[in-house]
């Protein structure tokens, strides 16, 4: 009973709770795997999902599937956390009894000590990794006090709550001395960093001491909110040549009216002018975004100026997802969903074509360049790699072809110059410059 397979569904906050479990584990004895094609553990341990429906049916049936494995003999033990089970813990229990116990997100910890039977567990200062070992997610935040209407997240994870700086510096220049080199700070809402401990935004003093850590080689940012945007993080971003030019920054729509209904407490005028200044005080900066079509009131006309606004801003990056209705939300308590299921997946077809030729189009004008890239694996006649301008996952990615690099080759986790040489609707092709 001491091999554990531990699963993750959902996002990279999860994950760094599962890398912490992991480590808790194996400091207590017990080999570890993660996300295996092949689960052999004695005991499985499933993270799991409930942002939206189909992440919380894919978190039911991976919980179904290792249930069955149980009752089968498979597994002998089988345990279920994170966000899903912090929302549904009760009807969980009595619909998959099969499970040994249920976690909630934040009391997951204490699963070790219940297998244990005994308060005796060993403390862990650091996290097993999980992604290839040059980067690494750093959490800097839990919950969220934001309340957008169509969100659960505040339901799941409940107010914002701020990791200490000092803890957060140290957990880099432990990740450092592993040898990690690139870190992805994420939050909930990173911008809101430092609020609840003394009334003031945070964020830029902690990503400006990150960056003066010796070894830290990239930087980026993830999931800022436009509301109250704290405009002298762009000065770090600006003048911090590690830190990367890369924002992602979720907006949702641009309509007026659907980010009223959203609650989103910004406007249409203050987020054109939010867009427009970033990218003059930092020039170059790729922005990420993530949009919503289909929010119940959503109106021909409130598309189109949607449509409009991506035209207007290109973002480098962006994703999309039609609104479904999470059960306790404002939205789900004060509005129908009248957006017809066709018409949600229509208006998503046609602001991802838009992206699509905004994409072709940007990706197009590096051919040529010189960038640095950092190589993350090999993948068939490609070495594969990213440049600051691409986060691990869900950016586009260079590709360099194997028979491109002339007298040796190209190691995991180095960082080289390279030329450009060709683009596609998302990546770019590229080779060693001279």
């Amino acid at each position: 009973m001491n091999s554990v397979d531990v699963i993750t569904l959902g996002c990279s906050k999860n994950l760094v709770d599962s890398e912490t479990l992991i480590t808790l584990f194996e400091n207590n004895g017990y080999r570890c795997t993660h996300d295996s094609d092949n689960p052999q553990g004695e005991i499985v341990v499933i993270n799991t999902c409930g942002f939206i429906q189909d992440a919380k049916e894919e978190s039911i049936e991976t919980i179904l599937q290792f249930a069955q494995a149980k009752e089968e003999g498979r597994i002998k033990k089988l345990f279920v956390m994170g966000c899903l089970s912090q929302r549904y813990k009760k009807e969980l229990e009595e619909e998959i009894p099969q499970v040994d116990k249920y976690y909630g997100k934040f009391d997951y910890k204490q699963l070790l000590k219940d297998l244990k039977e005994s308060n005796s567990v060993s403390g862990c200062c650091s996290r097993h990794i999980t992604t290839p070992k040059h980067y690494a997610y750093v959490k800097i935040s839990e919950g969220c006090n934001r309340h957008c209407a169509y969100c659960a997240i505040p339901l799941i994870t409940g107010k914002h709550v701020s990791r200490p700086q000092e803890e957060i510096i140290e957990e880099v220049k432990g990740l450092v001395k592993s040898g990690t080199t690139e870190f992805q700070i994420i939050a909930q809402e990173l911008t809101y960093y430092g609020v609840d401990i003394d009334g003031k935004q945070h964020i830029a003093e902690l990503i400006e001491q990150l960056a003066d850590i010796p070894g830290v080689q990239w930087i980026r940012l993830h999931y800022a909110y436009p509301a109250h945007f704290p405009f002298n993080l762009l000065r770090v971003i600006r003048e911090k040549e590690n830190v990367c030019k890369y924002l992602d920054i979720a907006l949702q729509h641009i309509s007026d009216n659907m980010l009223t209904r959203m609650e989103r407490h910004v406007s249409k005028s203050e987020t054109y002018d939010l867009v427009e200044r970033i990218r003059k005080e930092v020039p170059g900066i790729h922005l990420r975004t993530t949009l919503m079509v289909g929010f119940p009131g959503e109106t021909e006309d409130d598309f189109e100026e949607l449509m409009d606004f991506v035209k207007w801003a290109k973002f480098e990056r962006m994703g999309a997802f039609a609104y479904s209705e999470e059960e306790g939300t404002p939205s789900a308590c004060k509005y129908v969903d009248d957006v017809p299921q066709d018409v949600k997946d229509a208006r998503l077809s046609r602001l991802m074509r838009l992206q699509q030729g905004i994409s072709t189009e940007i990706q197009a004008r590096k051919v040529g360049s010189v960038m640095k890239v950092v190589i993350d694996r090999v993948e068939g006649d490609y070495y594969v790699g990213r440049t600051q301008y691409c986060s691990p996952e869900v950016d586009p990615e260079v590709l360099v072809p194997v028979s491109s690099v002339r007298g040796g080759t190209l190691k995991i986790g180095a960082y080289y110059n390279m030329k450009i040489t060709d683009s596609d609707e998302f990546d770019v092709y590229a080779q060693p410059a001279e």
